[in-house]
């Protein structure tokens, strides 16, 4: 009962020399990881909207799936994303990504951790980076969000579950064809009993094509994975996003 005071005592004092602030602009908010009122009505959260596959939006239509996956399903069986890219996400990534500020990874997983999916043996599994940019970087950040998310739901995860064997170049203003071929091989599952018969939750802080998340989905499905789900931070649902 006193360690339960002292503790709150010990939070109030955090907050009132280092009050809560929201993640993009800085203004006092609230709680923590949370955002202030005139940024949050800039962000369009995607939550379970859309297609029951990929996630994208369906607008005018009552169908629960999208053509292209009717037409062609692909290897990643569940897509979500928390929000749509646009300038607000962008940033919030840049400045977990070159900007090392770590924390954002809380106010990501934060806002995916109700995406992720339920039942199963799952595992939450990041978009690896290549040993060359982990080394120059000093992190992965769908690592650190990864991390967040078992905190969060009490999954395990296994940021060393699968690698990235080849160094690519980046992806972007490359065609999806272009990136398929890129990124083609360039994993490798490096224990293939820690997958083998599990939901794989691949972790990753911005969804573009979808290129990169099916080479790895391809990967750990051959590995042995049961099935491979997506949960990101933010994704582009108009293509000329990514051409910026």
């Amino acid at each position: 009962m006193i360690g339960n005071a002292v503790r709150v005592a010990a939070h109030w004092a955090l907050d009132f020399a280092l009050p809560p602030r929201c993640a993009v602009c800085g203004t006092i908010v609230a709680d923590v990881h949370s955002f202030c009122a005139d940024c949050w009505k800039q962000i369009e959260f995607l939550g379970h909207s859309g297609c029951s596959t990929c996630g994208l939006p369906l607008q005018a239509t009552e169908e629960t799936s999208c053509g292209v996956c009717l037409a062609r399903p692909p290897r990643i069986a569940r897509t979500r994303a928390a929000v749509a890219y646009d300038d607000l996400s962008r940033s919030l990534a840049i400045r977990l990504k070159y900007g090392r500020k770590v924390a954002i990874a809380r106010t990501m997983a934060r806002y995916m951790a109700p995406l992720v999916g339920e039942g199963g043996d799952r595992l939450l599994v990041p978009v690896p980076l290549h040993r060359t940019r982990l080394w120059r970087r000093g992190f992965n950040q769908s690592a650190l969000v990864a991390r967040e998310l078992s905190r969060r739901l009490g999954i395990a995860a296994n940021p060393l579950a699968l690698t990235r064997i080849r160094r690519t170049p980046p992806l972007k203003g490359m065609s999806p064809l272009q990136r398929r071929r890129t990124v083609a091989g360039a994993f490798r599952v490096r224990d293939k009993s820690a997958i083998a018969g599990k939901t794989v939750i691949l972790v990753d802080d911005v969804l573009t094509t979808g290129s990169t998340a099916e080479a790895c989905a391809r990967t750990l499905r051959r590995a042995g994975a049961a099935r491979v789900e997506l949960v990101s931070w933010a994704r582009v649902v108009k293509p000329l996003q990514l051409m910026r």
